[in-house]
């Protein structure tokens, strides 16, 4: 059973960054490499919002409202993928969550996703 935990979230100003982790467990290093990650965000009383995605192939997708700010990379030796958020904004508050799949080559965008995180708060506020 894989399981992912993500960690990095916190408090920031508007114009602040964080870099988020996720890191998978219950899989070896080499397998991982073949399964796609993505992030989620929810705010309460929405419907979850994917956010970001990379494949088995490391090719990334962003949704429009965090393009040119956020960045999905990936070291699968260690079985973690980050997101790296910069010029953070209000509207940026959120739970995240980290999601993967073994169906690694499809486009990430794509839903279901087998395995989830528990998340990781981001409040973006002044």
């Amino acid at each position: 059973q894989v399981e992912l935990v993500e960690s990095g979230g916190g408090l920031v100003q508007p114009g602040g960054a964080l870099r988020l982790s996720c890191v998978a467990s219950g899989i070896e290093s080499y397998y991982y490499g073949y399964y796609r990650t993505a992030w989620f965000r929810q705010v309460p009383g929405k419907e979850r919002e994917w956010v970001s995605c990379i494949n088995s192939g490391k090719g990334t997708v962003y949704s429009d409202s965090v393009k040119g700010r956020f960045t999905i990379s990936r070291d699968d030796a260690t079985n973690t993928v980050y997101l790296q958020m910069d010029n953070l904004k209000p509207e940026d508050t959120a739970v995240y969550y980290c999601a993967t799949d073994p169906q690694g080559g499809a486009y990430c965008p794509v839903l279901p996703y087998t395995y989830w995180g528990q998340g990781t708060q981001v409040t973006v506020s002044s």
